[in-house]
């Protein structure tokens, strides 16, 4: 049958037309067959972006630093010289200068090629999820997979994927002012709208970008991608602007700050040949002019930008393989300086596999057997007896009641049991199951015709049910928090008969809760009550149903912590990263959890009602010794982290839920839960963890530091190996006669290195080298350093310490090697010019490529984990071979000014540049001695 839905106006037609002219099914969905052919027909559930940049303005986007056009320029009057003397076979000159910008221009392509497919990755495992029903399962696949016609499943939390028809609403409510402008949530329902009426006023369908903020239900999809309202507003949807993070914009900074100061010093330099040298005719002026702007190209790191970002990209990928999905890159530098992470406690610090081990009613304790989701296990009295009379009816009726208030589905696929829904429900499921329950029994007798949903603020969930058995009666089932749940009651069932609640009755029900609590099991209370069918309505179903109930039983249920999180606190505790736990539970489970776990545990938990009677500046005190928070809503995580942040924290902040949110835009870093965590949640969070574990948390905290370490290491190595450059180039001018520079000058314009030897050196060491430090594993001891102070800037002045240092090392070995091979100077020597040029040359490269080992670290040894980066020894082998051609060649030889070396020449210029991994070493040793004086020793979070 074909679909047309230009003919559908599904607000003004019933549910059933709308599914019959979308040829479908309510119940079951489509088969996964017919989605795949509507999705060839329809395409991709997508709003339209702007084209692509072309990939040839890509490459020629890379010419468009000023330094780069000059050197273009240059290339072009270098050229131009040559067709007018011809004083060689070809203008070398001219092909070395064009062949090293061009090379570079590459090189950036490709690393801005590398970084745009990484960002393309990471978008899509950021990529929105929707629960459709096909061929009656229920299924999460990718939002852009959804066709007209689909079944969605909304929960409170979800972003709505498209536009849909409602067929079921249980207090639905979305927020549609990105859509409407409407500032309050509307209330859906499924009944249809006669009349043509606006978008804002057609309560029974929802739309595509809005948010469900309340309740849940179903509906028919109507319009995907450009068809829906919001493709429809939006039109040409923008390209998402490429994000820049703090990191990159200050390295941008640090970039334009080091071009002033070399431009500057090439601008001096050129000042001072002009002077000092006797500079004779336009080429020798060429010369000169030329040698300034590749001195400026070769000392800015240009590169910076973009090896940052392939970083940070390769990194978080990286991240993803571990479970912890990054949204947005600046949450990796954050992650660094992170010292709090504040963390619920079920199904992250705990496995969020409930399973019932205990059901307490007015005659006794029922015990149950069995772990997971099976609903295998027997069940007995707490000495083993077989239960009877009226513990076997209270024990029966309470577990019904919580079957009944829950809306998670048990399921058995492959020979194993799985929940869809809160894993806390599927418990209950479970253990009605054990208990004998059927669902189709239940459902046959108890038919569900309203529900009041969770919420935070009352810790409460009630179904209402018609009892097809006793048809006058209506019966309401409501579970929560035992404390909150039981000072609604009045009553309770003590056998088949209901009797009024007691003080003394509460007071016992109360410290058998505490028993449970201390036995490390998460506690529920269920109650229910009776209405009479004739004096109810359905809009008389809300929050008054709540009340005056009667008790039918705690039931205490275990989540046990996961194995990992327990090492992964220690190591948290160890790194300087201080573990809060933060959850809705009674106090005491919480207390006995984290001591399990090995989370510092002051005096008792700190609750959530004692929270709201703090003044500000007790909060602040307490946050600061207190670890444990229990019955806690969302609204006290705000205060949390608004606390601990006043104390100068930097707070990593979990959570799942939609009130949530403003918890985890406020904290530094928000971590939202994959597995369980509302579509609200994940938007406001800076990283999702894809199995909502505590320990993958760790983990990215752990590579959130090795990714800036990482950078760094590639800082240093670069503004070492710059550096290194300007003052071989600055002293070699100024001490020209000194050195023996000066007598080797034909025309008198003597130097260290050519422009087009400076320009290849640029592209060794801001090639491969970097790009392999970049990758550089984890040093082992990352996780045993304090957290990164957030003031601290990405270059700190013991770095800039060091790259002076190199930088001193590189010039004094080269000018030496330099004077050596020349007659006169300090060094009495023999060679030429061009023979004393490829020495210095070789040597610069040389001590690059050592120098390299050295950025590893301001403090460790260069020889610790030497050889752990494969990536690192090829690109240093890389860069021999090169070099090598450039002097062996004979074209690259003409065209870099070199000539053959000997063996020994070899040796001698590896020799010398080695003496910057010596004499780095020896300062290391320095700095770490001073260090081991001064030290105070970084205590864990006790």
């Amino acid at each position: 049958m074909t679909v047309q839905l230009d003919h559908i106006i599904p607000y003004r037609q019933t549910a059933k037309e709308v599914i019959s002219s979308l040829d479908t099914d309510a119940r079951n969905g489509l088969s996964v067959g017919e989605a795949g052919e509507r999705l060839k027909k329809y395409g991709k559930n997508e709003l339209m972006a702007e084209k692509p940049v072309p990939a040839w303005r890509k490459f020629l986007a890379q010419f468009h630093d000023v330094l780069v056009i000059l050197l273009l320029v240059a290339t072009l009057i270098s050229a131009g010289m040559w067709l007018y003397e011809r004083d060689s076979a070809l203008p070398y000159e001219a092909i070395a200068i064009f062949a090293v910008v061009l090379l570079n221009a590459i090189m950036g392509y490709v690393q801005q090629a590398r970084a745009e497919e990484a960002m393309a990755a990471l978008r899509q495992m950021t990529a929105a999820q929707a629960s459709v029903v096909r061929d009656g399962k229920r299924q999460n696949i990718p939002a852009t997979e959804i066709v007209p016609g689909d079944i969605i499943v909304i929960e409170e939390g979800n972003t709505i994927p498209a536009d849909a028809r409602v067929l079921q609403s249980t207090a639905l409510q979305t927020a549609e002012a990105a859509l409407t402008g409407e500032s309050l949530p509307v209330l859906k329902d499924d009944l249809p709208i006669t009349e043509e009426v606006g978008l804002g006023d057609r309560d029974n369908m929802i739309f595509s970008g809005t948010i469900a903020v309340y309740g849940h239900g179903r509906a028919v999809v109507t319009a995907t991608g450009m068809q829906t309202e919001m493709g429809r507003i939006a039109g040409m949807l923008k390209e998402t602007p490429v994000e820049t993070t703090p990191l990159q914009k200050e390295l941008q900074r640090v970039g334009k700050m080091l071009g002033i100061i070399v431009v500057a010093i090439a601008v001096v330099i050129i000042a001072t040949i002009l002077l000092v040298e006797d500079v004779h005719g336009f080429s020798a002026l060429f010369d000169v002019l030329i040698l300034g702007v590749a001195l400026a190209v070769a000392a800015v790191p240009e590169s910076l930008p973009a090896v940052v970002t392939v970083v940070l990209s390769l990194g978080v990928q990286r991240m993803a393989r571990k479970n912890a999905i990054v949204r947005h890159l600046a949450a990796v530098e954050t992650l660094g300086s992170a010292n709090v992470v504040a963390s619920d406690k079920t199904g992250t610090l705990t496995r969020n596999e409930m399973t019932v081990l205990a059901v307490i009613t007015a005659s006794g304790r029922v015990n149950l057997e069995g772990t997971g989701y099976a609903p295998e296990g027997g069940v007995h009295k707490e000495g083993g007896e077989k239960i009877d009379g009226d513990l076997q009816f209270e024990f029966v009726r309470a577990l019904a009641a919580a079957d009944r208030a829950s809306n998670a589905v048990l399921q058995e696929r492959g020979g194993r049991w799985v929940v869809h829904g809160d894993p806390t429900e599927g418990a209950l499921i479970v253990a009605a199951r054990k208990a004998g329950l059927e669902a189709e029994v239940l459902n046959a007798r108890l038919e569900r015709i309203a529900e009041i949903p969770f919420s935070s603020e009352r810790k409460l969930m009630s179904t209402v049910h018609n009892d097809t058995e006793q048809k006058e009666r209506i019966l309401a089932f409501t579970k929560g928090a035992p404390d909150v749940l039981l000072a609604r009651c009045t009553h309770e069932l003590v056998g088949d008969e209901i009797r009024s609640l007691t003080e003394e009755r509460r007071a016992e029900i109360l410290r058998r809760n505490e028993e449970l609590a201390g036995e490390a099991l998460r506690t529920l209370g269920v109650s229910f009550r009776v209405f009479p069918k004739k004096a109810m309505k359905q809009e008389d179903f809300d929050e008054d149903v709540e009340k005056d109930l009667v008790f039918l039983g705690l039931i205490g249920m275990i989540d046990p912590p996961r194995m990992e999180a327990k090492e992964a606190v220690a190591r948290a505790m160890a790194a300087g990263v201080r573990p809060i736990m933060i959850t809705g539970d009674h106090p005491k489970t919480a207390t006995v959890i984290a001591a399990e776990l090995g989370i510092p545990i002051h005096g008792e938990a700190v609750t959530g009602a004692e929270l709201e009677k703090m003044p500000e500046d007790k909060l602040d005190r307490t946050v600061q010794e207190v670890s444990v928070y229990a019955r806690v809503n969302p609204e006290h995580k705000l205060r949390i982290v608004k606390s601990l942040q006043r104390g100068g924290a930097i707070v990593a902040m979990t959570g799942d839920g939609v009130n949530d949110a403003p918890a985890l835009k406020t904290a530094d870093i928000g971590v939202a839960m994959g597995i369980t965590g509302t579509d609200v949640s994940k938007e406001a969070s800076d990283i999702v963890l894809a199995d909502d574990n505590f320990a993958t948390i760790v983990a990215a905290v752990e590579e959130g530091r090795a990714i800036f370490s990482n950078i760094r290491k590639f800082l240093r190595y670069l503004l070492s190996s710059n550096l290194g450059e300007v003052m071989i180039m600055f002293f070699g001018l100024l001490l020209a006669d000194v050195i023996g520079l000066t007598e080797a000058g034909d025309n008198g314009l003597v130097l260290p290195l050519l422009a087009t030897q400076i320009l290849w050196i640029n592209l060794i060491s801001d090639g491969p080298p970097a790009l392999a430090l970049g990758v550089d594993p984890a040093d082992p001891g990352i996780m045993k350093e304090p957290p990164r102070p957030r003031e601290e800037g990405v270059i700190t002045r013991s770095m800039w310490a060091g790259n002076l240092f190199t930088g001193a090392i590189m010039a004094v070995g080269t000018l030496l090697v330099l004077d050596a091979s020349l007659p006169g100077g300090l060094i009495e020597g023999s060679g030429s010019l061009r023979y004393a040029q490829t020495m210095a040359f070789t040597t610069v490269v040389f001590f690059s490529l050592f120098v390299v080992f050295n950025a590893r670290s301001d403090k460790q040894s260069a020889f610790i984990g030497m050889f752990s980066n494969k990536w690192l020894w090829g690109a240093v082998f890389l860069s021999i071979l090169l070099q090598v051609m450039v002097v062996y060649i004979p074209f690259l030889q003409q065209a870099f000014s070199t000539v053959s070396l000997s063996p020994v020449d070899w040796l001698l210029c590896a020799a010398v540049a080695s003496s910057v991994l010596w004499l780095r070493e020896l300062s290391k040793i320095f700095v770490r001695a001073m260090e081991d004086k001064t030290k105070v020793t970084i205590q864990p979070y006790l």
